[in-house]
């Protein structure tokens, strides 16, 4: 009769299930952190080199590419005379004064 009463209060109260075991299972005290580590280390390099790959691919080389691009057919000459014309520079006067 009791053992059914603890069935059905683990099964209507799962929570309390922690207080109905007979016998705790002993922590780990020795050697936890090595072992943790041993399991999350490489996951975690492994997470960090492919985050570094997909950052690489999806926006450096982009950029890279953008920045030479951009640069392949830029005229400095011509963005100073436009600049010069706009009245940007105070040292260098528009042509037209």
């Amino acid at each position: 009769m009791l053992r059914s009463i603890r069935a059905a209060a683990v099964l209507v109260f799962p929570c309390l299930s922690r207080y109905f075991t007979m016998s705790l299972t002993k922590p780990l005290m020795r050697g936890l952190l090595a072992k943790r580590l041993r399991f999350h280390l490489p996951i975690a390099f492994v997470l960090a080199l492919s985050a570094a790959a997909a950052f690489k691919f999806a926006v450096a080389d982009p950029r890279k590419r953008a920045y030479a691009d951009f640069y392949k057919n830029y005229d400095s000459m011509k963005e100073f005379n436009a600049m010069r014309e706009a009245g940007v520079f105070e040292s260098v006067r528009p042509s037209g004064e």
